[in-house]
């Protein structure tokens, strides 16, 4: 019996799936009701305490990330709060945390900087009708059990992303971190500016302010058991304000907050503004998907649990339709918060909703608490965790395996730095799509012969010392057989029984590999045994799948060939000819006898 997880065994539970007949019907689409309905009261005050811890971050976060989005910084507290509840009930795992992230934040700037000209209400607008755009389409893609959609986000495409991302993030708040701002439009135009600024503009009591907090962050990320930005961001707010730097020194702060909560209102924006609306969603469903997949499958892997990657779908969606329409923005699992719940001790989504419940009641009796925040302490935020973004291990160990798949990944984040997320991640994944066509339209082929000792039939190319059978072509197409690349297997035939040795009478076509068939390739096969048949040539097959046997027979083309011509191995087919054809060939096995 596989034994549980440490962590399950120190939790002292058994996360059952979130599936079985108790899931019939309305609560199959509601995972936090199967959990409430399963609640234990021993785990209530591990949610409760976790939740607080975790609330601490929540707020700080929210508003760094909501601010690299180009967003008033409460927005991201609103997004945080709708985006958890939402969750809570649709959401499978029981201790992801959601949120506003880094991944997101140059998505939505990339579509916000442009369309809302400077204004801050029209920026909400937009960044909410992309939440809402996102939220749609993972619950259509849920419902409908597209999860695997994210599939097109290789490793490498995730890598070269997140590294540009990462990049993007940086520059973007590198000049909050030396105390000034600047508008540039692009990461080369934003560092020429930037170069430009520092000189003249650099408030250095602000700088020592973001170092200091970031220094902080990096030094206690040893410690995980630690709120290290909770204790930076305490240290750095309560300096700023105690001694009198944001008046003497004019460090820029973050200032009261609004107070409230938010109210229920559809995102308004323009027409023209729709499609570029529309792809920044797409492209925040794809990435959001993608990272709350990873995480999802990796802390359910820890805790002996089974969530459903369509059900995590349509929970992200749900969140992301809240956050829309309670004034947020696009958010997605966060790698840095759920961390902090779990070792909090988190046990259910309960975590969630009492973190959601703690920042709503800040907003609601204590607006006023962060408003001595530094701006250069909430770009140390962003850059630290923009630091967790950089991948650089498993970059060379593509260089040192897989070339092609390593500039893949520079070629994504060249794009994403240079042109943006959402055309950096198009390129990436068409380059991407590209290579994998290109081994359909080119596969590898190969002429098998015996070699002595070894059982089976090899690639001739690769075993020099291989014999082949006098008068046959033992042939193998390693791909699916379609129309892209029939006249190229049809080429690759008429050169191997051009190039054999002896006249051949039989061309067998080891067919195991070819997983599929089409029209056009059915008709090329039909030429092809046709041509094969007036140069007194035999055309069969051996290993064929019996569902690609099965197209042919609709085709009309097994039974053009006959069953005859079609065997279960190869080596029954050589057995067949060698019966049929007196050829002077002794086989490896018979001489060891």
């Amino acid at each position: 019996m596989r034994p549980k997880s440490a962590h399950a065994a120190e939790k002292g539970r058994v996360v059952r799936p979130i599936r079985g007949l108790d899931q019939i019907g309305l609560i199959r689409w509601l995972p936090g009701i199967y959990t409430l309905r399963h609640y234990e009261l021993s785990w209530l005050p591990r949610d409760i305490v976790a939740g607080l811890v975790l609330s601490a971050l929540l707020v700080p976060v929210g508003i760094a990330y909501a601010a690299a989005a180009g967003l008033p910084g409460i927005n991201g507290l609103y997004a945080t709060i709708a985006g958890l509840l939402a969750y809570a009930v649709f959401g499978p795992s029981r201790v992801l945390v959601l949120g506003p992230d880094s991944s997101l934040s140059a998505l939505i700037l990339a579509v916000v900087i442009p369309l809302s000209l400077g204004d801050p209400k029209r920026a909400v607008s937009l960044a909410g009708m992309m939440a809402l755009v996102s939220g749609a389409l993972c619950v259509l893609a849920g419902a409908a059990r597209m999860g695997f959609i994210t599939e097109l986000l290789s490793k490498p495409i995730r890598y070269g992303y997140m590294n540009g991302i990462a990049l993007t993030v940086i520059a973007s708040q590198l000049p909050a971190l030396f105390g000034f701002n600047l508008i540039g439009h692009g990461l080369l135009d934003e560092s020429r500016q930037f170069a430009l600024l520092v000189p003249t503009q650099t408030n250095f009591t602000a700088l020592a302010i973001g170092t200091g907090t970031l220094s902080t962050i990096l030094l206690l990320k040893r410690y995980p058991r630690l709120p290290g930005v909770l204790i930076a961001v305490t240290s750095a707010t309560l300096v700023a304000g105690a001694n009198g730097l944001i008046g003497r020194a004019g460090i820029p702060v973050l200032g009261p907050v609004a107070d409230g909560l938010p109210d229920l209102i559809w995102p308004s924006v323009r027409w023209n503004d729709l499609g570029p609306v529309f792809v920044g969603g797409l492209a925040v469903a794809l990435v959001s998907f993608a990272d709350t997949s990873v995480l999802s499958r990796t802390y359910a892997a820890k805790t002996d649990a089974f969530v459903d990657p369509n059900q995590e779908m349509v929970g992200l969606g749900a969140a992301n339709l809240a956050s829309g329409l309670f004034q947020g923005l696009a958010i997605s699992a966060s790698a840095s918060r759920t961390p902090v719940a779990i070792d909090a001790g988190a046990q259910t989504q309960l975590t969630g909703v009492v973190g959601a419940l703690a920042v709503a009641a800040m907003l609601l009796f204590a607006p006023t608490l962060l408003r001595d925040l530094p701006l250069a302490t909430l770009a140390a935020v962003v850059i630290a965790s923009a630091f967790g973004l950089i991948e650089i291990t498993d970059l060379r160990r593509l260089w040192r395996i897989q070339r092609w798949e390593f500039w893949l990944s520079i070629g994504c984040l060249l794009g994403v730095a240079l042109l943006g997320a959402i055309e950096g991640i198009g390129i990436a994944i068409a380059i991407a799509v590209t290579e994998f066509l290109w081994d359909g339209w080119r596969p590898h082929s190969a002429v098998l012969g015996r070699v002595d000792g070894v059982k089976g039939y090899h690639d001739t190319a690769r075993h020099p010392e291989a014999r082949v059978i006098p008068g046959l072509v033992l042939f193998r197409w390693d791909a699916p057989l379609f129309f892209a690349n029939s006249e190229l297997f049809r080429s690759r035939v008429l050169d191997a029984v051009a190039e054999s040795p002896t006249s051949v009478r039989w061309l067998v076509v080891g067919a195991e590999p070819i997983t599929n068939v089409d029209v056009t390739s059915a008709d090329v096969l039909s030429e092809l045994d046709q041509t094969l048949h007036d140069a007194g040539i035999d055309l069969c097959f051996a290993e064929m799948k019996g569902p690609v046997k099965d197209k042919l027979k609709r085709f009309g083309l097994f039974s053009r060939l006959g069953e005859e011509c079609f065997f279960a191995t190869t080596g029954e087919a050589v057995a067949r000819y060698l019966d049929s054809n007196p050829v002077d060939w002794v086989d490896w096995e018979d001489r060891t006898k």
